[in-house]
């Protein structure tokens, strides 16, 4: 056991700087793809009508989806449609139609097709907007900037080194970044709900971080990769448990909340981005940075 814990050990000291490639190639990748996508939408996500302005439908019928899309996609302007399940039976219990239509024309779209009258019983309906909904998806983006810059600010107050602030950083930014790079490949429509899940990630981004920069640089009673692996033991724990318990909630709330079901979908992958940033990212620059410094 101990011959094979020192073989790692020297593995991890002869490629730990080759490693930092893979982080560098996603990051270089997601920032050609947001950029890419930037320049293609004039924004970095696509949008769902709470941040465009728009009509959100419930109807409580069991509806074809793929039919109400076909006939509809002409009379409504971007119409996107959305299933509600039973959680036990898996029976189709609604549906949500949103578009950026009015909610006059929508509902004279949808009787016409459906043939009956959509009231309160059957249906409900929300309009929000455009402009109050532009300038809320605005103070959303604000709020994740300041939050970003305070959590930097802090960063550099605890640890008051630049390479060791900037590696933690670097690895939030990146777990951020990598995250929106595949919210939009899957063509995720954000929602506000979204938004502040960027929000929470950037909590969940830098928990470990600093737990293995305090392991690295303010413990000195064992050796350096030494203290990387306790870090490493109590972080990978921690980041695990957190994974499983949203995997686990994102499979309970699918069916029936589409607000949870997006922040737990970025959040997983947010997650899943930060066992790679973590600990290659942050860990190979702790690691070149103490050595460099101290020979250790």
């Amino acid at each position: 056991m101990e011959e094979q814990e020192t073989q790692t050990k020297n593995w991890h000291d002869k490629y730990y700087k080759l490693m930092l490639l893979i982080p560098l190639f996603l990051i270089v990748v997601s920032l050609i793809y947001v950029g890419a996508f930037y320049s293609k939408h004039n924004d970095v996500i696509y949008k769902d009508i709470s941040l465009t302005g728009g009509t959100s439908v419930t109807i409580y019928q069991q509806i074809d989806v793929f039919e109400l899309e076909t006939e509809l996609s002409s009379k409504l302007e971007d119409i996107s449609t959305r299933e509600i399940y039973d959680l036990v039976t898996r029976e189709q219990k609604a549906i949500i139609i949103e578009t950026k239509s009015d909610s006059e024309i929508t509902k004279q779209v949808l009787e016409e097709y459906l043939g009956y009258e959509l009231n309160e019983k059957n249906s409900s309906f929300e309009f929000t907007g455009s402009a109050l909904s532009e300038n809320f998806y605005k103070q959303l983006i604000i709020a994740i900037l300041v939050a970003f810059v305070f959590m930097g600010i802090v960063v550099f107050i605890i640890f008051r080194t630049f390479i060791p602030s900037a590696a933690v950083i670097l690895s939030a930014f990146a777990d951020i970044l990598m995250t929106l790079a595949l919210v939009d490949v899957l063509g995720i429509k954000m929602s506000s709900a979204g938004i502040v899940a960027f929000l929470m990630l950037i909590g969940y981004s830098v928990d470990t971080d600093i737990l293995l920069t305090t392991r690295i640089l303010k413990r000195r009673e064992d050796t350096l990769n030494k203290r990387i692996l306790g870090a490493f033991k109590t972080g990978i724990t921690m980041t695990l448990t957190s994974l499983l318990a949203i995997l686990l909630a994102l499979f309970v709330v699918k069916s029936f909340s589409v607000v949870l079901t997006q922040i737990f979908t970025i959040l997983a992958i947010g997650l899943s981005f930060d066992l790679l940033n973590t600990w290659i990212t942050n860990t190979s620059i702790l690691k070149w940075y103490v050595k460099k410094k101290h020979g250790t």
